[in-house]
């Protein structure tokens, strides 16, 4: 009997990968207790035309792809990783030390290496990397630091990072794993 999955070589799979499992890779070192990922999401706008000699019919063809931005979020810690790619895009320190001195020097911005490619990577419920995005050029325009502090609450304080990029792709060297077995022990 052959069973019909999208695994091949796991075809004994019905179920599909898990959203839980998952790590993101930037500078070549991965980043610490990141817990949520937003969705990676691509529009492409519609371009409408008719031809001139069949005013009737609108044709539409694909136009200009756009990519959303990703949203990472991670509990607060003393990591300094999101804020620190943050202060590549506006430095507060540095804008207010050219302000105090009447420089022009303009430093709250790291033009050089305020972009990074980061890489995510998803596995599945053995901890095995089932598949990889690459998202290109990626910069942060958003930073929140600390959430809404409410001494009231029991919530964990979440720190979050928006960031815009260029693209993504899967990286297609990433073959499906063969899954582990587990054989219960002779009792």
């Amino acid at each position: 009997m052959t069973t019909n999955t999208e695994f091949p070589k796991a075809t004994y799979r019905y179920d599909p990968y898990r959203s839980h499992k998952f790590r993101l890779k930037w500078d070549g070192k991965y980043v610490a207790g990141v817990s949520k990922v937003s969705a990676l999401s691509r529009s492409t706008k519609v371009v409408a035309h008719r031809s001139g000699g069949d005013p009737g019919v609108q044709r539409r063809m694909p136009g200009q792809s756009e990519y959303a931005a990703i949203t990472l979020e991670r509990g607060v810690t003393h990591d300094p990783a999101f804020e620190q790619w943050a202060n590549k895009v506006w430095d507060y320190h540095n804008a207010t030390l050219d302000d105090q001195q009447g420089g022009t020097s303009n430093k709250d911005v790291s033009l050089k290496d305020f972009r990074k490619d980061i890489i995510l990577e998803v596995y599945n419920e053995a901890g095995q990397k089932v598949m990889a995005y690459n998202i290109y050029r990626c910069w942060p325009s958003e930073y929140e630091a600390l959430p809404e502090l409410d001494a009231n609450g029991n919530a964990v304080a979440i720190s979050k990072l928006k960031l815009e990029n260029e693209g993504w792709e899967k990286d297609t060297s990433i073959e499906e794993p063969a899954e582990p077995s587990f054989v219960a022990p002779a009792s």
